[in-house]
């Protein structure tokens, strides 16, 4: 009976032992079965330029380490999206095959041309039709296809006006803050507000009835100028003979940067003229950008 029992257990050994066997071994070979598309980095690219069959190409270039929007609009380019267009030479797939039928994938009259320019020359990607089984998409690329997620594909297409930073100081003019000079706008013109931010890191408001405290202007100034960011962006024409309640952020190297309120509901809407773009805010995420926690003092309080 106890021989019995010792060769059952042994036997169920053998059977889980081949039941992982069979489970992992596919996957293992899946795993060694992928395709790096290309071993190119990032850092290889100064310039990125999508075409398109019916619409204005989408151009960036890189200028001091960050990306620029140059087609079809001239503007501070959102960098995470830039980004995202170029993160297809890191793509890997399970199918490779030679380019020899480009009209087979529908790279002769491709949807969309990516190409990615820098030191090493210029790397172009054309992206073709997609596969009606695993509804990937045929990418050619160094005399190879690749099927791969219609995300790389998708990222190229976005609307290039969603593709503009929606932050409304540049990562430069982030690092170079230095105060805000709030006394045209309405509710800080009896006290010609301004606030500003010494070499040594502490907040101090021009009004002696304020009593700002350095954390509550920290996280203020964190979450209104370092890391908020706009709903939506549009691009204008500045009407310089029109006046709106206004503001300037102060730089260290002695710039300011001028906005005009143009609304406050249902959207906060700001407008820099320099750059000619109009930041959509939330009604109360416009509202606390503009209202620093100054706590200014009235007789009897404490």
């Amino acid at each position: 009976m106890k021989k019995r029992w010792i060769l059952n257990l042994l036997l169920l050994v053998v059977v889980v032992g081949i039941a992982a066997f069979l489970h992992l071994k596919p996957q293992e070979q899946a795993l060694s079965a992928r395709f790096e598309v290309s071993n190119l980095k990032m850092a290889d690219f100064e310039a990125v330029k999508a075409e398109f069959p019916a619409k204005a190409p989408t151009v960036f270039e890189k200028q001091d380490g960050y990306w620029m929007m140059r087609k079809p609009y001239a503007a501070r380019a959102d960098q995470p999206s830039v980004q995202r267009i170029i993160s297809i030479i890191a793509a890997t797939t399970a199918t490779r095959l030679p380019l020899q039928d480009a009209a087979k994938y529908g790279l002769d009259q491709p949807v969309l041309k990516l190409t990615l320019s820098g030191a090493k020359g210029d790397q172009v990607f054309t992206f073709g039709t997609f596969n009606p089984v695993t509804e990937e998409q045929y990418v050619g690329f160094a005399g190879q296809v690749y099927l791969l997620p219609g995300q790389y594909g998708e990222a190229a297409s976005t609307q290039p006006i969603e593709m503009v930073d929606k932050t409304p100081l540049s990562p430069a003019e982030r690092k170079q803050l230095a105060g805000f000079d709030l006394a045209h706008l309405e509710q800080w013109e009896e006290n010609a507000l301004k606030v500003e931010l010494s070499n040594e890191g502490k907040w101090s408001a021009n009004d002696p009835k304020a009593k700002p405290t350095q954390n509550d202007m920290n996280e203020w100034s964190d979450f209104s100028w370092v890391q908020a960011q706009a709903v939506s962006v549009e691009f204008y024409t500045p009407d310089r003979k029109q006046s709106y309640p206004s503001f300037e952020v102060l730089l260290r190297n002695g710039k300011k940067v001028h906005f005009d309120k143009l609304q406050e509901s249902p959207e906060y809407l700001l407008a820099r003229p320099d750059e000619g773009i109009i930041y959509h805010f939330s009604n109360d995420t416009g509202f606390t950008m503009v209202n620093p926690p100054v706590n200014i003092q009235t007789p009897g309080s404490k």
